[in-house]
C-alpha cells in the first residue's frame, strides 16, 4: 500500500493493486488507515516501551491500558489473572484499579521472574494484592495452583500476555477458558503480530503464527465464548475500531 498525504488539499491518497483512494484527509476512513500506519511504525520503534505505571515498567500500549480499564470496572472481577509478568507494570496497574475499586486481588504468572523484578514487585506498595506464580502457564501443576486460587462464587477475568505463538496460546486459552465467568472475558493480547510480520524488527512467521488466530479458532470450538470487541461506554465521535495491538482479542464467555 501507498499512502500520500497532501496537508495542503486535505486529502489522503491510498494506492494498492486493487484500487486507488482517495479519501478527505481528516475522515473517519484516513484516521484508520493513518492509525494503522502508526501502530506498525511505533511497534517499530518500540513506542510501548517507554511507559511505566507506578514506578514499574509497562510494556502496553496506553489505548489498550483504557479500553481494559473500562472492562475492568464495568464486569468487576474478583480475580485478574495474567499470564507474563516481565516488569510486573500490569499487575501494578491492575492492582492500583482494585484499590481505587476497594475490592480485588490479581495473579500474575510467568516462566521466569527476574529476581530484580520479583524484589520491586513484592517491595511496591501495592504487593499485598498481587500473588505471583513462576512457571510455564501451561504446566498442569501450574494450572492447578491457579484454580485453587480462585474460590467458588467468584468472578475472574483472564488476560494472556506472555508466550505469543499460536500453540502455546491455544493451550493457554483451553486452560484457563473454563475460569472465565459469564459475562467476564479472557483477553488473548498482541493479535496485532499478524500486521507487524513485514515491518523490520517482525518475523514473516507472524503473518499466521499469532494469537488472534488462536483465539478465532478457539471460539469456532466453543460456542460458549464469543469474540468481540468490547462496546466503548462513552463515545461522541463517529469512530468506532480500537487502535489498538490487541486485534481480535476478546473472548467473552456467554454462558
Amino acid at each position: 500500500m501507498k499512502l500520500t498525504i497532501d496537508t495542503t488539499e486535505g486529502k489522503l491518497t491510498s494506492e494498492t493493486e486493487a484500487e486507488t483512494r482517495v479519501l478527505e484527509l481528516y475522515s473517519k476512513e484516513a484516521f484508520q488507515l493513518i492509525s494503522q500506519q502508526w501502530l506498525k511504525i511505533g511497534w517499530n520503534q518500540k513506542y510501548p516501551y517507554t511507559f511505566s505505571w507506578l514506578g514499574r515498567p509497562i510494556v502496553q500500549l496506553p489505548e489498550d491500558m483504557i479500553r481494559v480499564q473500562e472492562v475492568i470496572y464495568r464486569v468487576r472481577p474478583d480475580v485478574i489473572i495474567e499470564t507474563g509478568v516481565a516488569h510486573g507494570g500490569s499487575l501494578i496497574y491492575y492492582a492500583s484499579l482494585y484499590t481505587a475499586m476497594g475490592h480485588g486481588r490479581v495473579i500474575g504468572i510467568d516462566i521466569e521472574i527476574r529476581p530484580q523484578n520479583r524484589q520491586a514487585i513484592e517491595a511496591h506498595e501495592l504487593s499485598h494484592l498481587i500473588t505471583l506464580i513462576e512457571g510455564s502457564s501451561t504446566a498442569p501443576d501450574v494450572v492447578r495452583q491457579v484454580y485453587s486460587l480462585v474460590k467458588p462464587g467468584e468472578t475472574a477475568l483472564v488476560i494472556l500476555d506472555s508466550n505469543h505463538t499460536r500453540q502455546h496460546v491455544a493451550a493457554e486459552l483451553e486452560a484457563y477458558g473454563d475460569l472465565v465467568t459469564p459475562g467476564s472475558y479472557i483477553v488473548a493480547t498482541d493479535g496485532s503480530m499478524k500486521d507487524l510480520y513485514d515491518v523490520p524488527r517482525g518475523n514473516a512467521s507472524w503473518a499466521w503464527d499469532h494469537p488472534a488466530a488462536a483465539a478465532a479458532e478457539f471460539v469456532a470450538s466453543h460456542p460458549n465464548f464469543v469474540l468481540e470487541q468490547p462496546t466503548w461506554p462513552f463515545n461522541e465521535s463517529d469512530l468506532t475500531e480500537n487502535i489498538t495491538h490487541w486485534p481480535g482479542a476478546w473472548l467473552r464467555r456467554l454462558s
